[in-house]
């Protein structure tokens, strides 16, 4: 966290006080790795954390603005997803690489930040704008990286010209969203980890390149 961290009430918060506001925030980033996010309770959160409600309060206004901020917090790690799909080359084996590291990164990411995930994917699918915001902030940065690979390889003509690289860069993102979302799905129907990655690699090469690629 950077810049000044400030209460509920606007005083600013000391090294001891923001200690304790960053606890607060780790402990019920854990309890949403376990619980219902609509069955964490503030008492509970502070229990977790060693303090109490009223200290809660003094830098949150309630459970959903503490979550909106861990999720403020991962979307700003998002916008790192963009490295592994900016400047890399998509021809060749070197294509075929790009597409396992994209596929690689994203869903480590996934894994890592998989309980604020969920909690943004119901508050998005609510209509809540202020999740939406906070979703798509964390898939543009790698949709524009892919809008960018597509255009300069169209550029080149390697990719035919009917192809809008903004729709295409945007499916591949989605679909890459939903799958890191679903992981531990698709062990119900009998796909090992080992098998996902390479397929959904495989789905991003044709997407982008239009070839199979070469490994």
């Amino acid at each position: 966290m950077t810049g000044q961290v400030r209460t509920v009430d606007g005083r600013v918060a000391g090294r001891r006080g923001q200690a304790t506001r960053q606890k607060l925030l780790d402990c019920l980033g854990e309890m949403l790795s376990s619980s219902p996010y609509r069955d964490v309770k503030v008492i509970d959160v502070a229990r977790k954390a060693g303090t109490s409600p009223a200290t809660f309060y003094q830098y949150f206004p309630d459970v959903e603005g503490a979550v909106l901020e861990i999720a403020e917090e991962m979307a700003k790690e998002g916008a790192g997803l963009a490295d592994l799909a900016s400047g890399r080359s998509w021809v060749g084996k070197a294509g075929w690489q790009s597409s396992e590291e994209l596929v690689e990164g994203f869903l480590d990411f996934w894994r890592k930040h998989d309980a604020i995930l969920r909690v943004v994917d119901l508050g998005a699918a609510e209509g809540d704008k202020r999740f939406y915001k906070i979703r798509m902030k964390t898939l543009n940065s790698v949709t524009t990286s892919l809008t960018d690979a597509v255009k300069e390889l169209q550029t080149k003509g390697k990719v035919d010209k009917d192809v809008s690289p903004a729709a295409m860069a945007g499916s591949l993102v989605t679909m890459l969203a939903a799958v890191a979302g679903h992981q531990k799905g698709f062990q119900t129907w009998g796909v090992k980890q080992a098998e996902l990655k390479p397929n959904l690699a495989l789905l991003v090469h044709l997407g982008i390149t239009g070839k199979k690629p070469t490994r």
